[in-house]
């Protein structure tokens, strides 16, 4: 049986690929998407991806997500740090949850420090990269597994 998978995207990460290449590099959500299927096809996970710029629809997508994945991978964007409405939802979900950040967020400006996520994950990923996903898809699985 597979495991169902939620890769949720939060606001901006729609531009990756366009938007301060310094910090983000220069590929795509829709490769970074991609490559997740190849591994997912590879290590029979199912994965399911959403991005959203809009906090209201993130927040409708965890509800949505509590009875139909195994676990859920969120990279909440700005909202990390911000939304209190999205922490809530997530603190009803009973399945696995990775935070994923592409840069490190505690290199960057003071105000990104503070997740309102971080005490509900299972665990952390942060500035790896776009290869935080993959790695993120991997750990999602090994805790399943368990």
């Amino acid at each position: 049986m597979k495991n169902k998978i939620i890769v949720i995207n939060g606001p901006n990460l729609n531009l990756l690929g366009e938007r301060e290449k310094e910090k983000y590099g220069s590929i795509s959500l829709k490769n970074i998407e991609a490559d997740c299927l190849k591994y997912a096809e590879k290590n029979n996970i199912e994965v399911i991806f959403f991005q959203s710029n809009v906090e209201g629809e993130i927040i409708n997508t965890i509800q949505d997500a509590r009875n139909k994945y195994n676990g859920i991978i969120i990279n909440a964007g700005g909202y990390t740090h911000t939304s209190v409405s999205i922490r809530d939802a997530l603190a009803i979900i009973k399945v696995p949850i990775i935070e994923l950040h592409i840069t490190n967020i505690y290199k960057r400006e003071k105000f990104r420090h503070n997740s309102l996520i971080s005490s509900l994950a299972t665990g952390i990923i942060c500035g790896l990269g776009e290869k935080g996903y993959i790695m993120a898809l991997e750990a999602i699985n090994n805790i399943l597994k368990k």
